[in-house]
């Protein structure tokens, strides 16, 4: 039977999530907060086998974990990555009617996810994924403990 605190843990976390991703893109809503990481991740995940893709899920937290798989149809066959604008675009077109992402939306994701993974983790599971995935996830910090990995 799981326990209560595992669903107050992920919910706690989600929440910390949201609120990182408003603030990093200065968004106002949690809807365009979801809707930035759901495009980031949709992108990402276009550019993975079904395997890559869930060794990458495996390390998320739960609920982004949920949004990289959901309606992910798997026979589609990975694109390579692009450079960083085009990238940015197809982020941008996710939802294009509902979609007010800005274009710094991968790096605030990746900063915001870097914060709730563990950073070995992420390193060992980026370096057996294609070209590309370690610059899609890379983050500048002037200080690296910005995206120490908080822990609730």
């Amino acid at each position: 039977m799981p326990m209560p605190w595992t669903y107050r843990h992920a919910s706690k976390e989600w929440r910390a999530i949201l609120d990182d991703l408003k603030e990093r893109m200065d968004l106002e809503s949690d809807n365009s907060a979801y809707t930035a990481m759901d495009g980031v991740l949709q992108v990402f995940r276009r550019r993975l086998t079904a395997q890559q893709g869930i060794d990458f899920a495996s390390i998320l937290p739960s609920i982004p974990r949920a949004v990289l798989i959901n309606g992910w149809q798997v026979e589609e066959p990975p694109l390579p990555f692009a450079d960083r604008a085009t990238l940015v675009r197809e982020v941008m077109a996710v939802r294009k009617d509902h979609n007010i992402t800005p274009e710094t939306a991968i790096e605030a994701v990746a900063w915001t996810l870097r914060r709730y993974t563990s950073r070995a983790d992420l390193e060992r599971v980026l370096k057996r994924l294609p070209e590309g995935a370690v610059a899609f996830w890379h983050v500048e910090v002037a200080d690296p403990k910005e995206i120490e990995q908080r822990i609730f």
